[in-house]
């Protein structure tokens, strides 16, 4: 699939503003977030702002942006309906969560547990976004579990990140004490799933040529001529190519710089460092594991390939 610049900020901007506010919630809930202005404005407009803008910027691939709220109606059986509706629903609770924390100064008790709410319904936003690839059968690098743990377990992972990077800046030391092991375990996970991630598409092949066509049973078939003379927007668009050794630079730079540059940094801030150390490592662990993720988000989509390649001269997908 074409990895357009707007899918890949949407997904890894909304992803972590999301997997912040369940970290919010998380702290909100042991009591551990600071009541004032000051903490609420900067967590509040960092979670918003890439939720906001992660939304809109997904507009962009749309050919009539101002009709997706069209989108919405199709609920019923459309993944992408789903996705809109939950994103618009969990504003309520996290909004509200906000004007108690921000205007009335309360961050714990009620206003606590209304963030917890939100952060189900964050969660339950990211995993609609995820079936929206997931429950694509006609390509096969996405319909697989593997997808669906990606999108929230490195949700989570960058919101903890961010989170950690905020509560460094600030000095909030029981705020890092509470949430530095998980980020931790979260880093080693979200590597261990994409891993088997790109190993599963690696090996698993389950539509030929043959099997599309139905002709396997009389040996190999190859393309006689091609449907169009020319590329047209399926090609450009549902069989985008890329080198397999490209592939393995990119998955080496999203390896390193998503998980393995920062595990490095949050190990060195929890044993080593303290104070503004501390707070530099922990926002440089949040802009690499961003940056990993843009390679691992634009891979996600340029390997992936539709069946109706098939059609133009690709042997299996």
């Amino acid at each position: 699939m074409h990895p357009a610049k707007s899918v890949i900020y949407f997904t890894t901007a909304t992803g972590a503003g999301y997997g912040l506010f369940v970290w919010l919630a998380y702290l909100a809930l042991q009591g551990l977030l600071p009541a004032d202005k000051l903490h609420a404005f900067v967590f509040l407009a960092a979670g918003f702002g890439l939720v906001i803008t992660g939304l809109l910027s997904s507009t962009g691939h749309l050919g009539h942006p101002e009709r997706a709220w069209r989108a919405m109606s199709q609920w019923r059986s459309s993944w992408l309906s789903r996705e809109g509706l939950m994103a618009i629903l969990t504003f309520i609770p996290l909004s509200i969560f906000a004007i108690m924390w921000f205007f009335m100064g309360q961050s714990a008790g009620p206003a606590a547990r209304i963030a917890a709410i939100g952060a189900v319904m964050a969660m339950i936003t990211v995993f609609t976004t995820s079936m929206i690839y997931a429950s694509l059968k006609t390509i096969p690098a996405w319909h697989n579990i593997w997808t669906k743990f990606g999108y929230l377990t490195l949700s989570l992972m960058s919101g903890g990140l961010l989170a950690l990077a905020l509560s460094g800046v600030f000095g909030m030391e029981t705020a890092f004490h509470a949430l530095i092991m998980p980020v931790l375990v979260l880093l080693v996970l979200g590597l261990s799933v994409k891993y088997l991630y790109w190993e599963h598409i690696k090996t698993a092949k389950t539509s030929t040529i043959e099997s599309a066509t139905g002709l396997g049973r009389f040996g190999k078939v190859t393309l006689a001529a091609r449907p169009h003379s020319e590329d047209n927007y399926l090609l450009k668009e549902m069989g985008y190519r890329i080198a397999r050794k490209h592939a393995r630079k990119i998955r080496s730079l999203a390896a390193a710089f998503g998980f393995v540059l920062p595990l490095i940094l949050l190990v060195a801030a929890m044993l080593y460092l303290e104070g503004t150390g501390r707070a530099i490592a922990l926002c440089l662990a949040f802009i690499l594991c961003m940056i990993g993720l843009v390679f691992e988000r634009w891979l996600f989509f340029a390997e992936a390939k539709h069946a109706v390649t098939l059609y133009y001269g690709e042997q299996a997908v």
